[in-house]
């Protein structure tokens, strides 16, 4: 309780708020479905896949043939599988990868075509806007596994997560000029990854940016060899795993919250949020273990 309170008074809608919200968008279709079973039918491939262990879910984009391109059927299946018992408290850490050499190509443009229409252009960058805010408001990190070519939406994908790491041999490109149509909404997420003038001059020229250099420029977390890429990812996600959710979730909403604020503001709110979490059960058991020199035992 002291957790929701808290990020309520410091304007924060608790992120029970979005999911929710997302249950009711989606409760009649795929949303409605276990982790194990959701997405399209069983006559149809799954695009992505799911499985839960230790509190870490591991995502994983299950299209290669098409460059794990992200569709409106894999955005949805995508977004089903980040929802899937978001306020668990099993659940602590959520891990986004991908099969085959592409991570994501970013959207279909078979589904771009004047065929389509208006109607679905509207339908595919709302839902690819709702993937993308659902996971900067997420109650645990979810965590982007790199290891190749992502670009367009698919940076966009990797520029969203909270953590990214990611093989010496990945790519990232916002390409879509070279085809005619500006990557503008991965360009938001891209414009808070980077410098204005890194993320510009991606989106202008449409030229790759190595792992190295996404690195540099804040775009990626961790670059490393390709066959440590799924051992350190793992390493990290164990970590969080290891640690509090009710203090983790109060920690990363409060972060994103501060950052659009200016010095003073951002101060005060994370002020309040200190004093919240010292509220917390978690927080008191961590700085009485710490005194008595032993390890904590967190409620959840």
């Amino acid at each position: 309780m002291a957790l929701v309170a808290g990020l309520w008074a410091f304007g924060v809608k608790g992120p029970g708020w979005l999911l929710r919200r997302a249950w009711t968008l989606h409760a009649a279709g795929f949303c409605s479905r276990g982790l194990a079973a959701t997405g399209p039918p069983e006559s149809e491939p799954r695009l992505t896949s799911a499985r839960q262990r230790d509190g870490i879910r591991n995502i994983v984009l299950s299209n290669p043939k098409k460059r794990n391109a992200l569709s409106l059927e894999m955005l949805k299946s995508l977004q089903n599988d980040i929802l899937h018992e978001a306020e668990s408290k099993d659940l602590k850490v959520i891990i986004i990868s991908a099969e085959g050499p592409v991570f994501s190509s970013g959207h279909d443009l078979r589904e771009l075509t004047e065929e389509q229409g208006h109607d679905h252009h509207v339908e595919v960058f709302r839902i690819c806007s709702e993937v993308m805010m659902l996971i900067r408001n997420h109650p645990v990190p979810i965590i982007a596994m790199i290891n190749g070519l992502a670009t367009a939406a698919g940076c966009q994908l990797v520029a969203s997560c909270d953590i990214a790491v990611a093989s010496d041999k990945s790519s990232f490109a916002t390409p879509g000029v070279n085809v005619g149509l500006f990557c503008s909404t991965p360009g938001v997420a891209l414009g808070r990854a980077v410098p204005r003038k890194v993320a510009l001059e991606m989106l202008c020229t449409g030229e790759p940016i190595s792992a190295q250099q996404a690195l540099l420029h804040g775009l990626l977390s961790k670059v490393v060899p390709e066959e440590q890429l799924e051992e350190e990812t793992m390493r990290i996600a164990r970590k969080i795993a290891s640690l509090s959710r009710p203090v983790m979730s109060l920690g990363k909403a409060m972060f994103y919250k501060q950052l659009t604020q200016d010095l003073g503001t951002a101060y005060h709110l994370t002020s309040q949020a200190m004093v919240d979490n010292l509220a917390l059960g978690d927080a008191q058991e961590g700085i009485k273990a710490f005194i008595q020199k032993r390890k904590p035992t967190w409620t959840h």
